[in-house]
Formats: C-alpha cells, sequence, structure tokens
C-alpha cells in the first residue's frame, strides 16, 4: 500500500479542542479518486512553522510519501505558515497547483482570493497545500488530482491510479 502524507495544520485541532475534518475530508476524497491502494500516514500539528517544516521533510525523507497533502494555515491569519514552511522544504515550487485552485475555489466563493495555497517538489515528494474547510479540499483536489500522477511519474515517485469515474488521470500516451 503506498504511503501518502495526510497533515493537518490547525493549532486547535492539535490541541484536541475540536474535531480534526480536514485530514478526514482529504481521506475521503482519496478514496473515492485513486485505484491504487493506498495507507494515510497522518498528522496533526500546530500552526508552528518549524514544526510543519519538520513534518513534511519527515513524510518525505523518511516515511517515503511521494505524495503529501497539507489541509490548514493557508489563510491571510498571523499564524497561517503553511506556503511559507512548505517552500522552505521544497527545491522547486509548482505555481499551478495554487493557480489553478483558486480559480475552481473562486466559482464557489469569492473568498478564495485570501486563499495562499501552493505546492512544491521535495526529492521524489509532491506537496500540495489544500484549504481546511472539507467541501472546498474535495474541491481543489478534483481540479488538480489529474494531473498528479504524471507528476509523480516524472518525479520518480509512486504510481498511483485513479477511480476513471471519478477522475481522469492525465498521461502521455506511450
Amino acid at each position: 500500500m503506498i504511503p501518502i502524507g495526510v497533515v493537518t495544520v490547525s493549532d486547535r485541532a492539535s490541541a484536541g479542542v475540536y474535531e480534526d475534518k480536514g485530514g478526514p475530508g482529504i481521506e475521503s476524497a482519496l478514496t473515492a479518486i485513486l485505484a491504487t491502494p493506498w495507507r494515510p500516514v497522518r498528522r496533526v500539528i500546530p500552526d508552528v512553522r518549524a514544526t510543519i517544516e519538520a513534518a513534511l521533510i519527515e513524510l518525505a525523507d523518511v516515511e517515503r510519501c511521494s505524495l503529501i497533502l497539507t489541509t490548514g494555515g493557508t489563510g491571510p491569519a498571523p499564524r497561517d505558515v503553511t506556503p511559507e514552511a512548505t517552500e522552505a522544504v521544497c527545491e522547486r515550487v509548482m505555481p499551478g497547483f495554487g493557480e489553478l485552485m483558486r480559480t475552481k475555489s473562486l466559482l464557489e466563493v469569492p473568498t478564495a482570493i485570501l486563499s495562499r495555497q501552493t505546492a512544491g517538489l521535495r526529492g521524489t515528494s509532491l506537496i500540495v497545500n489544500l484549504p481546511g474547510k472539507p467541501s472546498a479540499i474535495r474541491t481543489c483536489l478534483d481540479a488538480v488530482f489529474p494531473a498528479i500522477p504524471y507528476c509523480l511519474d516524472l518525479i520518480g515517485g509512486d504510481r498511483l491510479d485513479t477511480n476513471p469515474e471519478v477522475c481522469l488521470a492525465f498521461r502521455p500516451r506511450s
């Protein structure tokens, strides 16, 4: 089973003040989208940049997750530092992911312009920042997931196949 990092960034969820809904939202979406057997490697951590960076590094370098999805910490509030942590641990930024997620989200809510989601590459891992709300997570994953399997192929990550009834992944014909 392919490990996929699922990181919830939330002071309150990590402290047990409220139930994490973002991580389960990611897992629910992946269950529908993926045909490849996979398992979540979960982390629920506070909005602390060093903690976020350490979790992303561990998931990429130690747990060997080719795909790491974060939820939360992408807004304009002072403690929202997930994009900065992601960019700090990545060798290359993939701005098209954030651009497409914002474009799709703007069709549903005008405040999507406040979102700072991004994505980047660390070795053979793709890290994608998602919003915190489960419905927004699904909107964003539906938008970008068709490109994720091919991206992982190009960087030497795990092969992910999608359920074609839910998501048609793009791969060039050989």
